[in-house]
């Protein structure tokens, strides 16, 4: 009797237990309380030639950041040559006047410390960190870098050629032609609407013109020597002065720029890539600068939307529908002008219903109030990931190095977290019917043009169409053309190079065949399949005695033909040509 009742305590108890772990489990814990985070007061003077020094004393571990931010960034480019401000700071570590691109890499190698150069849109870094030890001579090599540079001719001929490397590969890819297509259709003649250079423009970029931009451009007066970590304010200014003193200051920057073009109806923009299997779509509205006062509420707002991988976009587009990895918005808030988007790539099949996801989301966050729950998780989001931002010396340099090329105020990080605290739903509600505004929106959709044309039709009457090299083209998805004959082709190369071919289509009763004739060798693919005007097929190309394997796809309208061949590990080969 008494081990039976022992048993019965036993599994009451075991019962509770588990009705509470079940219940436990099925709520989320509570977000604790933000912990205060210490914020380093920095330390400012300008020198005499109008360098603008900041420093943040933090001896906490034996380490040094510095970042030499210029106010210069690709939109300076003169506007022949694209890129130049990017290919000019790639250059500084690769030469000076007693050191070359070798020795200052091994110099870099042997304090283990390191030195790297790059730009945006809105402002150029010289960045270099090392152990404190090695404090001066990696401050040294960096004013070497700075006030020094040769551009000697061959880094300068390196430099391009993988700059058009890179390029070649940039548009293989459906990722870069849409926020190309985007850039363009929503910045119009501000210079944001460039992304990327031409092959043209890298061939224009000579040595001389890098020493004519960095003579005029890379001036003190436009700069921001931003160090932090174990150094003395006292000694690190007596330093720089030292090793900067000779630096003359030059003229002032004048950022006259072209307003964005103002949007008033909904266009699409639909970038056609034959055979592609997915469609990158991108929804567009114009947005903000940095400095606007609307631009906390409007983080929250993008937060709630589409920021991380509980937003309402991801939870929509991928976790109920399965249309996509991840659709996610984007704030794009620079120095002058400013873009919000909504993103996805999705199957080809689902472009269209995606596109009703997205307006439906987009129509939502404007009309709905966001649900206090909503607006909490997005502040604690934040406020939380805030500190970790600002943990490492990296981290922390990097924002000052925001505060100082955007324009923010010099408390900008001890007030961050009350801001986002201060907003409210109606704020967010302001913000997403001022700039979420569907009906005037650029739609941009990177795809199949033959199978996503009618998907976009019922939600965008003004539809353009351009080829994966930008030039606008028509397209005839419900056309009959007749394939057979033979077509005078020209593959496109990303060094701006045309490579003839001839595509050859016979017609045996209700089956074709196709072959391909060029200088890099003729392909036979055998029968194909015609859908829709197009055929996609795999095959091999004989090169040098070799079979390489081949992907080739082409779609006939009328008299002309266009699509890509993509050989093994390679990118694609555009081409396009007419019927002979």
């Amino acid at each position: 009797m008494f081990r039976r009742k022992a048993n019965l305590v036993l599994v009451h108890c075991t019962r509770n237990m588990s009705q509470q772990q079940q219940s436990f489990r099925s709520q989320a814990p509570a977000p604790l309380q933000p912990r205060p985070i210490t914020i380093p007061t920095p330390r400012k003077t300008t020198l005499s030639n109008g360098l603008t020094l900041v420093v943040v004393e933090d001896s906490r571990l034996p380490l040094v950041s510095y970042r030499l931010a210029f106010r210069v960034g690709g939109a300076f480019d003169p506007p022949a040559l694209p890129g130049l401000t990017d290919l000019l700071a790639g250059l500084l570590p690769e030469g000076t006047q007693s050191k070359t691109s070798k020795q200052i890499a091994d110099e870099v190698a042997r304090m283990g410390a390191s030195l790297s150069a790059g730009a945006s849109s809105d402002y150029t870094i010289v960045a270099a960190s090392a152990l404190a030890q090695f404090n001066d001579p990696v401050l040294d090599l960096l004013a070497e870098v700075v006030l020094e540079p040769s551009f000697p001719e061959n880094e300068v001929e390196l430099a391009k050629q993988n700059t058009k490397e890179s390029l070649r590969q940039q548009r293989a890819q459906p990722s870069f032609l849409a926020s190309e297509m985007v850039s363009r259709v929503m910045f119009g003649d501000h210079p944001y609407s460039v992304v990327a250079p031409t092959p043209e423009s890298i061939d224009r970029s000579t040595r001389d013109e890098f020493v004519k931009f960095h003579r005029t451009k890379l001036v003190p007066n436009s700069a921001v020597f931003i160090v932090v970590g174990d150094v003395r304010y006292d000694e690190i200014v007596s330093r720089v002065e030292s090793l900067f003193s000779t630096w003359e200051r030059g003229e002032e920057l004048v950022a006259n720029f072209p307003a964005p073009p103002v949007r008033t109806k909904r266009t699409a923009y639909l970038v056609d890539r034959p055979g592609s299997a997915q469609s990158n779509i991108v929804i567009a509205n114009s947005g903000i600068t940095r400095t606007s006062p609307d631009y906390f509420p409007l983080m929250l707002m993008h937060t709630v939307l589409g920021a991380t991988a509980s937003s309402r976009l991801f939870m929509n587009l991928r976790e109920e529908k399965g249309y996509t990895y991840g659709a996610y918005s984007n704030l794009d808030a620079r120095r002058t002008a400013g873009t919000f988007r909504a993103s996805a790539e999705v199957r080809t099949p689902v472009t269209g219903d995606s596109l009703k996801e997205f307006f439906y989301e987009l129509e939502r966050i404007r009309n709905e109030p966001v649900s206090n729950k909503e607006i909490a998780d997005a502040k604690s989001y934040l406020t939380g990931v805030f500190p970790i931002r600002l943990e490492t010396q990296e981290g922390l340099t990097d924002q000052l190095v925001q505060i100082k090329m955007l324009n923010l105020p010099d408390d900008y990080l001890q007030n961050y977290r009350d801001r986002v605290q201060a907003v409210t739903v109606e704020e967010i509600q302001a913000v997403a019917q001022k700039y979420i505004k569907p009906d005037q929106a650029a739609l941009i959709v990177v795809g199949d043009g033959a199978s996503v044309l009618e998907q976009i039709k019922p939600y965008c009457e003004d539809i353009e169409i351009y080829n994966t090299a930008g030039k606008r083209k028509t397209l005839n998805a419900s056309g009959v053309t007749d394939p057979a004959g033979t077509w005078s082709i020209e593959f496109e190369t990303p060094l701006g190079q045309s490579i003839p071919a001839t595509l050859t289509v016979e017609r045996a009763g209700s089956e074709f065949t196709a072959t391909i004739h060029s200088e890099m060798g003729d392909a036979d693919l055998g029968t194909i399949e015609i859908n829709d005007n197009s055929f996609h097929a795999n095959t091999s190309l004989e090169m040098d005695g070799d079979a390489v394997e081949v992907e080739v796809s082409a779609r006939f309208e009328g008299d002309r033909t266009e699509g890509f061949l993509k050989l093994q590990n390679t990118p694609e080969l555009p081409f396009s040509g007419s019927k002979d």
